[in-house]
């Protein structure tokens, strides 16, 4: 391994509370030196949220900083080890194989954030790969995290992208680089499946008192804390794919190393925003059973929270016997919180917060089988999802014109909005929940071909669109339109 200089900005640094607390979850390990570290794009708002000084992280010592190669103080660079299950069957070691931890920084509201670097060389966990990442994959992660933040879905943030100056392998010779994310923490459902098989009850114990400390400090407070922080869990996941499913995000790989614990979207590898409304849409190459398809997405999730029960159960009660049912309330009641928080978002899509005529126990019973029927017509017309839901906030105002056009035939859409006009909908409400502009998939290639070849205009001008996506301006309609027709069928790739 190379060597590292340490930082001499006494302002830069880091908290090492997880490589201190969870040494067995934690191998010390030092980024591969980057020969000539090139500023791609940097997120200048994160950054003063984290109280780090843009013009130092342009510096040559900030670029080294956010490569791995000059380690602030306190910090204690380490690859994280966690299991996973990947597409239903289980890796008992997975682990960061070109990932580290730097550290953590305190975020101006109080909260801790790890720095942590992806693509900054191989550690022992990589198995068969070099460890390295290519500029596109960690542009996509940059601008989709980003319109994710917009769009107001808890996500990983993205702080800056930094080519390496080395060249990266793949189908061809690419450019690298490495992504600097920022994130609540990188605890997930496969960090507690590591510890678990590593038949270690005290360090279950210590992960979730870490995870409570971190992301769920009531937790501490009830009876059974173990079993608060599982409900906790739950909660945060029904809200986040309801958010997904509401705005037509497809993760593309939900393997349970890839389910946070704070609730946050981590891993943007072979994701995609849907397009045509259907939910067997499926964009990854490598899901060719369609297990992550949009929608399937709930139903995985709670798939996924299964095993960390399963996970967690020693902490819930000593008789596994007892544990079981005692982690089953919990889970059963996941469908039941998401289907709450997405007939909830439907209803702010659609403008029906309030229907001030009816009793409140009756609001449901006359907006879902308007959502049911809508949704109907939606996939049997092949209509864009994003661009119907905007549009049709000029229908609230009377204007359907636009709308009723992304119809093949909009007869039985006309009818549909008779009966939803009556409920006197927001027209304003809509427009701060429907999008005007998503990080379409032909716009996002778009960029991040340019990129690799170090025309960066593309991206800055999606990143200009997607990070105000209810405000709707002139000069960005490109950004508004659906991909073109021959653009084809889309597959999006991991990138490792």
């Amino acid at each position: 391994m190379e060597s590292v200089s340490v930082a001499p900005q006494p302002t830069v640094s880091l908290s090492d509370h997880f490589a201190r607390d969870l040494p067995e979850l934690a191998l010390p390990w030092k980024a591969e030196e980057a020969p000539d570290p090139q500023l791609l794009v940097l997120n200048e708002p994160l950054a003063a949220e984290l109280d780090l000084d843009p013009a130092w992280l342009r510096s040559p010592d900030g670029l080294r900083m956010l490569v791995g190669n000059l380690v602030p103080s306190g910090a204690t660079p380490v690859a994280q080890a966690y299991a996973g299950h990947q597409f239903g069957g289980f890796s008992p070691r997975l682990g960061d194989g070109r990932a580290l931890l730097l550290g953590e920084v305190p975020h101006a509201d109080g909260h801790l954030r790890d720095i942590h670097l992806k693509g900054s060389g191989r550690t022992p966990f990589a198995r068969a790969g070099d460890g390295l990442a290519a500029v596109g994959p960690m542009l996509r992660e940059y601008v989709v995290s980003e319109a994710m933040e917009a769009l107001g879905i808890p996500t990983t943030r993205s702080l800056a992208v930094v080519a390496t100056g080395q060249t990266v392998r793949r189908d061809t010779l690419l450019p690298g680089a490495v992504l600097t994310r920022v994130a609540g923490s990188h605890l997930r459902v496969g960090s507690f499946q590591y510890a678990r098989a590593m038949d270690d009850p005290a360090l279950l114990r210590r992960l979730a008192d870490h995870a409570i400390r971190r992301h769920y400090p009531d937790a501490a407070q009830a009876g059974n804390p173990y079993l608060a922080l599982f409900e906790a869990v739950v909660g945060a996941q029904a809200a986040l794919i309801a958010q997904w499913m509401l705005n037509g995000f497809i993760h593309g790989v939900m393997n349970t190393d890839n389910m946070t614990i704070s609730g946050e979207t981590i891993d943007y590898g072979p994701c995609a925003f849907l397009e045509a409304f259907e939910p067997a849409t499926v964009y990854s190459s490598i899901d060719s059973g369609g297990r992550y398809a949009y929608g399937n997405q709930p139903v995985v999730a709670q798939w996924n929270l299964a095993r960390l029960a399963e996970a967690l159960l020693p902490l819930f009660h000593e008789d596994q016997d007892q544990a079981i049912p005692l982690a089953m309330e919990p889970l059963d009641a996941f469908p039941r919180q998401y289907s709450a928080a997405w007939s909830a978002g439907m209803r702010r899509k659609l403008g029906l917060t309030r229907l001030p005529s009816l009793p409140d126990n009756l609001d449901d019973d006359v907006a879902q089988p308007l959502v049911d029927e809508l949704l109907t017509l939606l996939q049997a017309g092949g209509v864009d999802y994003t661009s119907f839901f905007r549009g049709l906030g000029g229908a609230a105002r009377g204007d359907a014109g636009v709308v009723r056009t992304l119809f093949p035939e909009p007869s039985a859409f006309d009818a549909w909005t008779e009966r939803w006009r009556l409920l006197g909908p927001d027209a304003e409400a809509m427009d701060r929940v429907n999008p005007v502009y998503i990080p379409r998939n032909h716009l996002v290639e778009e960029a991040l071909a340019a990129g690799t070849e170090g025309d960066l205009h593309p991206l800055e001008r999606l990143l200009e669109a997607v990070t105000r996506p209810y405000d709707e301006r002139p000069g960005l309609q490109r950004y508004a339109a659906p991909a073109p027709e021959d653009f084809g069928t889309y597959r999006t790739y991991c990138g490792t």
